[in-house]
């Protein structure tokens, strides 16, 4: 048994190239994240013309993971890494030539470029379902996997802070070729994909084009896929209220921080996030993968919701690390989880509807949140956690119904985790 489980914490030579693959994605977009918003504001950009770009970023990364789950089986997964990759540096290319705004928004909408210091875009649910094929039925690959991700993501926003990158003399010291970093970023990927072997695509590759497409599509597993993507959605609603945008402004309004502080304090966010996501294995191997997401999950959002309580800027720093320790937890557990209750077919799939499904809410969070502040400037931090509490509660409720919390693993993989989720109800969940 230990034997067997020292086996599947032993990564191949492929799950480590898809992990590099996501480090150095990340590390890009950890540096490039940062500047864009003060970017953008350098160039003159309205706060409409802004939101704009944003809202695209956003928007771009779901329509480019729901069409890596149409097409990415049938085109080929590592085809489709490279060329992603390639995307990336063509978009930091256009970025850095200072293209006009109608340009961005069409880069914006490929899905290549992200907000976000680690992306759950078009890369992600391409190396989700790659992935699988190491190890689909725990969370140990995806906790190195995420861990990764978030260590790269931290140092790369690190880099801003060095002397003549960042926005040190004002709005117009952001340089827009600073985004060339996305090129060598871009080719390195395309080098992991073309080193990757054959044992990560789908295994229906090479069948005949009506049956490929068919295994494109969710079948057996569509109403838990359906199921999971909504409740995932919920948690995504209430993290666009508190997105580290919003917690720069809150924490800059109310405590009257620097921007040096605020740096500091997120990348030591996205340090525990590495150790956190890392641990998270450890404890779904105890306690199931359901039990730690929800178990680790709903107290950090107590702790969201109690970072608006906060006297001062120390103490609210204090209960967003406690808070982080928790939080991303449940990523590696997430992941997969979606693996385990799929088939094997239909695994590109469900990545990318999963996935997306937590795009497609958050370009509202911002608004909202502007909106709940009127109330009071801590408002979005009590409802973001009120909300996300409530996934937590609604996901344990559907998971016990089907058996989910009453084993200590996962129920089995592909085809038999979903005959015992739909034999457990007697109908679609």
């Amino acid at each position: 048994m230990n034997g067997v489980r020292s086996e599947r914490l032993r990564l191949s030579r492929d799950a480590w190239r898809l992990v590099a693959g996501q480090g150095v994605r990340a590390a890009g977009y950890g540096f490039t994240a940062v500047l864009l918003g003060a970017l953008l504001a350098a160039r003159g950009f309205t706060s409409v013309q802004a939101g704009a770009v944003l809202t695209a970023l956003i928007a771009g990364t779901a329509v480019a993971s729901l069409a890596v789950g149409r097409f990415g089986d049938r085109f080929g997964r590592r085809r489709s890494y490279a060329v992603f990759f390639g995307g990336i540096a063509a978009a930091g290319v256009v970025v850095a030539a200072g293209a006009p705004l109608w340009v961005l928004l069409v880069v914006a909408l490929t899905g290549t470029l992200s907000t976000d210091v680690v992306d759950n875009g078009p890369a992600t649910t391409l190396e989700q379902a790659m992935l699988a094929a190491e190890d689909a039925g725990t969370a140990a690959v995806y906790g190195r996997y995420n861990a990764v991700g978030s260590a790269a993501g931290a140092l790369g926003s690190l880099a801003v802070v060095l002397p003549g990158l960042g926005p040190h003399g004002g709005a117009g010291a952001v340089h827009a070729w600073l985004f060339l970093v996305l090129v060598p970023v871009g080719i390195t990927g395309m080098v992991l994909a073309g080193c990757l072997s054959p044992a990560v695509e789908d295994r229906g590759a090479g069948l005949p084009e009506p049956v490929t497409r068919a295994r494109a599509r969710l079948g057996p597993s569509r109403p838990v896929v359906r199921r999971l993507a909504g409740l995932f959605a919920l948690d995504a609603a209430g993290g666009g209220l508190v997105t580290t945008g919003f917690l720069s402004f809150y924490f800059t309004e109310r405590y009257h921080v620097s921007v040096a502080a605020l740096g500091w304090l997120f990348f030591a966010v996205s340090v525990v996030q590495a150790v956190s996501v890392a641990l998270a294995p450890l404890l779904s191997r105890r306690f199931g993968l359901v039990a730690t997401m929800v178990g680790t999950h709903l107290p950090s959002n107590v702790l969201l919701a109690a970072v608006a309580f906060a006297p001062t800027f120390g103490v609210a720093a204090l209960l967003l690390l406690a808070r982080t320790t928790l939080s991303q937890m449940d990523v590696p557990t997430r992941q997969a989880l979606v693996m385990t209750v799929v088939t094997p077919d239909e695994r590109t799939a469900a990545a990318a509807v999963t996935n997306a499904s937590r795009y497609t809410v958050r370009p509202a969070g911002p608004l909202v949140a502007g909106l709940v502040q009127q109330l009071a400037l801590g408002a979005p931090l009590v409802v973001a956690g009120a909300v996300k509490g409530g996934y937590d509660l609604a996901l344990w409720g559907w998971a016990h119904r089907l058996g989910l919390t009453t084993r200590p693993g996962p129920p089995g993989p592909g085809a038999a985790a979903v005959a015992s989720v739909t034999a457990s109800t007697g109908e679609p969940p």
